[in-house]
Formats: structure tokens, C-alpha cells, sequence
């Protein structure tokens, strides 16, 4: 009986990376790490604060979704033209524009803030998702270099160095506003001047030391003609591709909705901007902390089982957000923390068959094609949530998304099982023809 081409994403490698290829991979991880840490800071600003100061200066708390809807929607566009760049110069030039594009958004918010400027504030936030684009699509770099066995792992160890600077972040909100206030700024702005400090640091890391370009290299590297291809052409992708897009999207989707709301929640029960900021700092963590176990995990066990997985965890967050007091503070955190915990599972297992579906010749354009779906889902449920916390209540926003969660997990299951069969992977020393894996390791 054949299996499904999300059944696992290990591939047996016939051939060993180079050791010169290792050594280069190991440098490329280092310094994406740091400038992941550095870009994780540029994150925490706009979940933290943003939805505060456009109520603050809209004076309208239903519209306290709009600034990370409009955040998401800049992530979008970026992801186009950082995945065009890449794909035509390589990750370096293509990731550091978006993290200078962001630094930029994030100096455009502290002057719209002091001006008093909505206009110019929205305008801000949309270049400021470039930051957290390239901060997104440096995952991609990660795995460029990577044995198809190991990508998932490749991925997630990029991911987790996020962790530092989201968690610091948020942490920084009430020194970050005392260091605005000094400079007779809005307290609000604080985490932007730091944001903007640290994603341009992040592309200054990306410019001196991605050296060769991982992606460049790539392309210099024999590889199977077939690698992540459709059976159909060579450069096309996999049938996996679409099933990637759906863990992604609906994993994105969630998570920005209620992770959206709840410092509004905690603010309308009386909390303040330090508890808010302890709990997005704890959901932060819990977003980039597990990305290693969920590597190894689909390394393992499959995209599907740890797509079903990742729909199990959000379904649990929404639900606990739902039963949630709005006094406990308790057991908002758990909620968040789940929340967390379900996007870096969908994160891992989305980008696991994104890359093994799509072929090296088209991969970075398609990936940047992809973010867009991941933003465009963000900037969804980013402006959907606060709409519908105004017409309902929080607790409805995390009913509907845990049953959003619950309902993409069948769907996954059977798209996977309408796949075409394919020889087990692990039967070492065949051919694997699996769609959504290379076929050897460079």
C-alpha cells in the first residue's frame, strides 16, 4: 500500500554534504541566529504596543486590530519583492532590504506618533512588515543549504533564535517607554526606536557576514534533476505545495487574531501595559522555543501527523482563551502560550513541505508567494478580530478560531490521502519519488 507525500518528510540521503558545504552551513546558521535575535526585538514592538497607540491616537478601540492588519498587509508586499530579490541576487540582498525597509517603518511610527499623525502612522506599520518578513523568510535560508532530511531541523533551529529577541521585546516595553518619555516622545513609541535600532543591525548582519550567499551556492551544487519538483515538470512544484499553504495559513491566521486581542482583553480587566507585555513575551517564547522539538517531530513522524498536531494544540488555545476569566491571568497566559506553541508546530510542518514540494530553480520566488499567503491570513484575522470583538466578545473571537483549527485538520488528511502513492521513504537504498522531497541529499 503506497504512502501519502505528506506522510514524511525524511528523505534516506545517498551522498553526504561536502565538508566544506557543512562548514559553510554551520556558519550560515550562526549568523542567521544572530540576526534573528537581533530582528525578534522589531517583532514584539508592533504585537505589543501597536494595537495601544492607534486606539490611543484613534481614540477607537475597535479599530485596535487595524495596525497589525496593516502590519500583515506590508508583510505581504515585502514577501514578493524579498522573494524576487532572492531568487535573482540570493538571500543576503533580499533579507537585508526588508529589514531596512522595516527600520525605516519603525522611525516613520515614532515621528507619526509625535506629530499626531494616523495617516502617516499607517503608512509606518505597512513598511514596518518588511521587518518581520525577513525575519519570517530567514527560515528559508536556513534549509537552503540543508540534506532534505534535515531541513525541518534546519528550519527550526532559524526559527528558534527569535526566541531571545521576542522575549526581550515585550520585557522592554516599560524601560523602552521611560527612555521615550526622556526624549519627549509618546511612552508608547519606545519599543519602535528600539525596533528600529535592531532591524537595522539585523541587516547589517546579514550584509557583512552571509557570506557566500546560501541560496547562490545552492544552485552551484549538483542535485537531482527531480528535487521538490511535480512529476509533471521540473520546475514546477509539488502537489504537497497547496496542503503547506493551508497549515500555514490557518496556523497564522489564528494565532494574530487572538494574540491580537487579548492585550485589549487584559487592558478593558484592568491590566496593565507590564502584565500585557509579561504575557505577549511568554506567547513570544512559546512561539520559537518548541521550533527544535517540531523539527525533530516531523523529521520523524510526518507533515501529517504534526499538521493534526498543530490543529489539536490551537483548538486547545482557543478554547482555554474562551473559558478564560478576564481577571485570570493565570490562565490567559496558558491560553497564549498554547497559541504559541500551535503556530511554531504549523510553522515548522508548513515550511517543511513547502520546501520539499518546490524545486530549487523557482524555490525562493515560490516561498515569497507563499509568505504572502501567511501575511495576507495575518492581516485577516488581524482587522477581522478587532471588528468582532467589538460587534461580540473576546471569548466568541477564540471559539470561532478553535473551530477555524479543528476544521483545517481533515482537510489536511485528506489532501494527503488524495496524493499519489509513493514508495516508503524508509527503505533505505531506494529511489524515493515522494513529491514533496528531494530525492538525495546534496
Amino acid at each position: 500500500m503506497g504512502h501519502s507525500p505528506l506522510a514524511s518528510t525524511r528523505t534516506p540521503p545517498t551522498a553526504a554534504l561536502s565538508p566544506s558545504i557543512s562548514a559553510v552551513q554551520k556558519r550560515t546558521l550562526i549568523v542567521l541566529l544572530v540576526s534573528q535575535i537581533l530582528s525578534g526585538v522589531g517583532l514584539a514592538a508592533g504585537v505589543t504596543v501597536a494595537g495601544l497607540l492607534a486606539g490611543q491616537m484613534l481614540h477607537n478601540t475597535s479599530l485596535s486590530g487595524l495596525p497589525i492588519a496593516l502590519l500583515t498587509a506590508g508583510s505581504a508586499g515585502a514577501a514578493v519583492a524579498i522573494g524576487r530579490v532572492s531568487q535573482r541576487l540570493g538571500r543576503r540582498p533580499g533579507l537585508a532590504a526588508g529589514y531596512l525597509t522595516g527600520a525605516l517603518g519603525g522611525a516613520g511610527v515614532v515621528v507619526a506618533a509625535a506629530l499626531g499623525s494616523p495617516a502617516l502612522l499607517f503608512v509606518s506599520l505597512f513598511l514596518y512588515g518588511a521587518g518581520t518578513t525577513s525575519n519570517l523568510q530567514a527560515r528559508y535560508a536556513g534549509a537552503d543549504l540543508a540534506a532534505p532530511h534535515q531541513r525541518a531541523r534546519a528550519t527550526s533551529t532559524v526559527i528558534v533564535a527569535t526566541t531571545a529577541g521576542g522575549i526581550a521585546g515585550p520585557l522592554l516595553a516599560t524601560p523602552a517607554g521611560h527612555l521615550a518619555t526622556a526624549l519627549h516622545l509618546p511612552e508608547l513609541t519606545g519599543l519602535f526606536l528600539l525596533s528600529t535600532v535592531t532591524f537595522t543591525l539585523a541587516a547589517l548582519t546579514l550584509l557583512l557576514w552571509l557570506r557566500p550567499d546560501p541560496l547562490v551556492l545552492a544552485r552551484t551544487l549538483p542535485a537531482a534533476p527531480d528535487e521538490g519538483a511535480s512529476v509533471h515538470s521540473p520546475a514546477r512544484p509539488g502537489p504537497g505545495l497547496l496542503v503547506g499553504v493551508v497549515v500555514l495559513a490557518i496556523s497564522q491566521l489564528v494565532m494574530v487574531a487572538v494574540m491580537t486581542m487579548t492585550p485589549i482583553h487584559m487592558h478593558a480587566h484592568g491590566f496593565g501595559t507590564a502584565a500585557s507585555g509579561l504575557v505577549i513575551a511568554l506567547h513570544t517564547g512559546s512561539m520559537y522555543l518548541p521550533s527544535p522539538l517540531a523539527g525533530r517531530l516531523v523529521d520523524r513522524f510526518g507533515a501529517t501527523a504534526m499538521s493534526v498536531v498543530t490543529a489539536g494544540t490551537l483548538l486547545a488555545a482557543g478554547v482555554v482563551a474562551a473559558l478564560a476569566p478576564g481577571h485570570s491571568f493565570t490562565l490567559i497566559t496558558l491560553a497564549l502560550v498554547l497559541l504559541g506553541v500551535g503556530w511554531s508546530f504549523g510553522l515548522v510542518t508548513g515550511t517543511a513541505i513547502v520546501t520539499n514540494s518546490t524545486p530549487l530553480a523557482t524555490r525562493a520566488k515560490v516561498q515569497g508567494l507563499v509568505d504572502v499567503a501567511i501575511a495576507v491570513a495575518g492581516a485577516v484575522g488581524g482587522l477581522a478580530s478587532g471588528i468582532l470583538v467589538a460587534i461580540t466578545s473576546y471569548p466568541i473571537l477564540a471559539v470561532l478560531c478553535a473551530v477555524l483549527a479543528f476544521v483545517a485538520a481533515p482537510v489536511v488528511i485528506v489532501a494527503a490521502r488524495k496524493g499519489p502513492a509513493h514508495a516508503s521513504p524508509t527503505q533505505s537504498g531506494r529511489k524515493t519519488s515522494e513529491t514533496c522531497h528531494a530525492p538525495a541529499a546534496r
